[in-house]
């Protein structure tokens, strides 16, 4: 009977270490700084120009810092409304586009502008379903050319974080793609 907790523990530190070797994994795929406008559900990079990969231990450890410099994290999946990473703030749309100098670009210029008010050493992270999934790396992208110096790019994702045991939790705000002259709506 003694056997079976030690097993268990075994069977969950083997666990943890999957989702870090999945989060870290490398497809031998060259970062770019540029956006990436098609095959945005194949696999990424393990770097970013401009910006740190995060890995889901830092990302805990860092959602747990003083509320005044907490890492903001920004969902950018599209689709329906889903439940996410606690205190995400949802902004679908923020990593398609086909430039820095298309519409999207001063939308989430006006966002970032709200939501770190005006901070640009705010630490600021975005993530999207996992490894496979370039949104959350455009949206990287366009954060370092608006000029914010504190930027992470959360590269496993919504699975990373569900492998590592974590929850999700209902999306704190929303990003309504607000008309090019108005400032971005979030709503609760």
């Amino acid at each position: 009977m003694r056997l079976f907790p030690w097993l268990l523990l075994l069977g969950v530190v083997l666990a943890s270490t999957d989702v870090r070797a999945a989060e870290d994994e490398d497809f031998g795929v060259a970062p770019s700084a540029s956006l990436r406008v098609t095959a945005l559900s194949s696999p990424t990079p393990r770097e970013i120009p401009g910006a740190k990969v995060l890995l889901t231990e830092e990302l805990r450890l860092r959602l747990r810092g003083d509320a005044a410099r907490r890492l903001l994290v920004f969902d950018v999946l599209g689709g329906e409304a889903h439940d996410s990473l606690p205190g995400a703030i949802w902004l679908p749309g923020a990593g398609r586009g086909v430039s820095m100098a298309d519409g999207v670009q001063p939308q989430l210029a006006r966002l970032l502008q709200a939501a770190t008010q005006g901070d640009l050493d705010r630490p600021i992270a975005f993530f999207c379903q996992g490894v496979r999934c370039w949104l959350s790396y455009n949206a990287a992208l366009r954060a370092v050319a608006l000029g914010y110096r504190q930027v992470y790019w959360y590269r496993g994702g919504i699975e990373a974080w569900l492998g590592a045991g974590e929850t999700l939790a209902p999306l704190r705000f929303s990003w309504r793609r607000p008309a090019p002259d108005a400032t971005p709506a979030m709503k609760p």
